[in-house]
């Protein structure tokens, strides 16, 4: 019996040494973070110290690499072009400093060729500067790469100068598509 008590005992001691306590009551509330309109990011933006010189007023500076937003192909090409790969890291550097940031690429190409080959063509380039930028360190949900084929030209002449045109990826952010 008394081996019982003991028992009895320790479990009850060993049962209220793990129940909880509620905080004491001195306890200070939770500091509230004061926020205005200046100093909120845009949305689905995150506004940092490590955004520079990548911020997100870099997008839209025309002294900034990061203005540029079409990465043009050679005829019947997907490889990303060396003039073009400083402007693909520029993108890659903002996104990873970024994690909410998105990106829609949207793969082009111009008239020539049926629309199917331009559909998968476009879809081709789109892909290649995706593959580069995730090589880059951006996460896979931050991108979307998609194909317009030939159904956004930028010029509709029908010259290799025009053409060149057509032959792109257009770079658009969160909020931009």
């Amino acid at each position: 019996m008394h081996q019982s008590l003991v028992l009895a005992t320790l479990t009850a001691v060993f049962l209220a040494a793990c129940s909880s306590q509620p905080p004491a009551p001195e306890q200070k509330p939770a500091a509230v973070e004061e926020r205005n309109a200046s100093s909120m990011a845009e949305p689905g933006l995150v506004k940092s110290e490590k955004m520079d010189p990548y911020g997100l007023a870099a997008l839209k500076d025309p002294k900034s690499i990061l203005s540029k937003r079409n990465v043009f192909f050679d005829f019947d090409q997907y490889v990303i072009k060396d003039e073009f790969k400083p402007l693909v890291e520029a993108h890659a550097r903002l996104m990873v400093a970024n994690p909410s940031v998105k990106m829609l690429i949207q793969g082009n190409a111009d008239e020539r060729g049926s629309r199917e080959y331009n559909l998968a063509l476009g879809q081709k380039r789109a892909e290649a500067v995706k593959k580069a930028l995730l090589l880059l360190g951006v996460k896979e949900e931050q991108v979307e790469a998609v194909s317009l084929g030939e159904e956004k030209p930028r010029c509709t002449g029908q010259t290799e100068e025009c053409w060149a045109q057509n032959r792109r990826d257009d770079i658009l952010y969160t909020g931009e598509y």
